[in-house]
């Protein structure tokens, strides 16, 4: 929503998140992730707690007493990995190559505790079921770009943290645990669409809608086939792309509105043409319509799902369908349906800088829909080496 206030603070706390987020994707030392992965847990604090709705404190501390029990647990890791590499070799460092190599030596239950640590860290941040329920509270009452970048980006983190660290340093363990992950993963598929199903609230049924999405990432990732991985690093950027524009234009009707209960909506479409025409566009494609980049990344997750394991696939087609429905459900409720209440017949349709706004979003969401192949190849050799971990 529009920043009326202290717009120098929320400024520099953007930037400070975005700096924490690069610095988080670029590093290869333990230590060096750790610090900026830690840095952006402030400034999104602030962003929520300062900037945020009715109910911001309460869902800025959820989220920082959540993430923080994560990094925790994850420091006693990446402690504990260095000192034990320190007395075997004598060579003290963080450098992810030179433990990633000493990692594997160590007893099995050793590695099994480390990985524990590291999941739950990185299970809180996806978030994954049952470690997602500071998510919709944050994604409510945040301002519009902070749950734009923490849909688009910073739930991300989460899923790079398993691939780039947990995989590589503990990939039997990863192996092993991939079944009951899976299993994780499919309740809150499930869990996801059914809470979205009964949300009055159009923004709190996007976060829900997230945590349904992220649960296929992490299905993808863990079916350990070309076709899974694949499909779960594209629909991180898929579900970046999508739900992001979902929160900016639910933010966007929020600023003429003032409210976003559905039940508040009803027959938008008549005046807010082409507001509407971008909705159902994002829409279709967050529930993974052919011609949108929402087809491409499940497609390919429940391919490489089914491959692993036929129940799993059953399931997680299951709750491609749901999506489908709690998503129609609330297109029809908002936007078809008489014009009747009086607040809705004086909206303004969106200005030229709107537009210009979602505008390169949708054309990506279409790009990837009808063109995949540059995204797969980047893709690819990534998928090769996570695959070359387990044999």
């Amino acid at each position: 929503t529009a920043i009326g206030r202290h717009l120098k603070g929320y400024l520099i706390a953007m930037l400070l998140l975005e700096v924490g987020m690069i610095g988080v994707f670029v590093s290869l030392d333990l230590l060096l992730f750790y610090v900026f992965w830690e840095a952006t847990l402030i400034p999104m604090y602030m962003l929520i707690g300062v900037w945020g709705g009715e109910r911001r404190i309460y869902a800025a501390v959820k989220f920082f007493l959540y993430t923080m029990a994560g990094s925790v647990l994850m420091l006693v890791a990446i402690l504990v990995l260095y000192f034990l590499n320190a007395q075997a070799t004598g060579n003290p460092t963080f450098d992810l190559a030179t433990l990633t190599r000493f990692a594997r030596t160590l007893p099995w239950s050793t590695q099994v505790w480390l990985f524990l640590a590291f999941f739950v860290a990185f299970a809180i941040k996806v978030p994954l079921f049952p470690f997602h329920t500071w998510l919709p509270d944050a994604h409510t009452e945040a301002p519009t770009a902070g749950s734009v970048i923490l849909a688009g980006v910073l739930l991300k983190m989460g899923v790079y943290g398993l691939l780039r660290f947990a995989f590589p340093l503990f990939p039997q363990v990863a192996q092993a645990a991939a079944p009951y992950i899976s299993v994780l993963a499919l309740v809150g598929i499930l869990y996801g669409a059914f809470v979205a199903l009964v949300q009055p609230d159009v923004k709190r049924l996007v976060a829900y809608s997230s945590v349904a999405h992220l649960g296929f990432v992490v299905l993808g990732v863990f079916a350990l086939t070309p076709q899974g991985l694949a499909g779960g690093i594209l629909q991180m950027i898929n579900h970046g792309l999508s739900t992001g524009a979902l929160f900016l234009l639910v933010g966007m009707i929020y600023e003429r509105r003032h409210t976003r209960q559905i039940a508040e909506f009803g027959g938008l479409w008549r005046g807010l043409p082409v507001f509407s025409v971008l909705f159902l566009i994002v829409t279709l494609s967050s529930i993974g319509l052919p011609g949108t980049n929402g087809f491409v990344g499940e497609f390919l997750i429940l391919l490489g799902t089914f491959r692993a394991q036929v129940l799993f696939g059953v399931l997680g087609t299951l709750g491609i369908i749901f999506a489908a429905v709690y998503m129609l459900w609330m297109y029809q409720r908002v936007f078809f349906g008489p014009l009747d209440k009086p607040a809705n017949k004086s909206l303004a349709d969106l200005c030229g800088r709107e537009v210009l706004t979602v505008a390169p979003i949708i054309l990506l969401i279409l790009f990837i829909g009808w063109c995949p192949g540059p995204f797969l190849a980047t893709i690819e050799p990534a998928v090769q080496q996570l695959l070359a971990l387990f044999g």
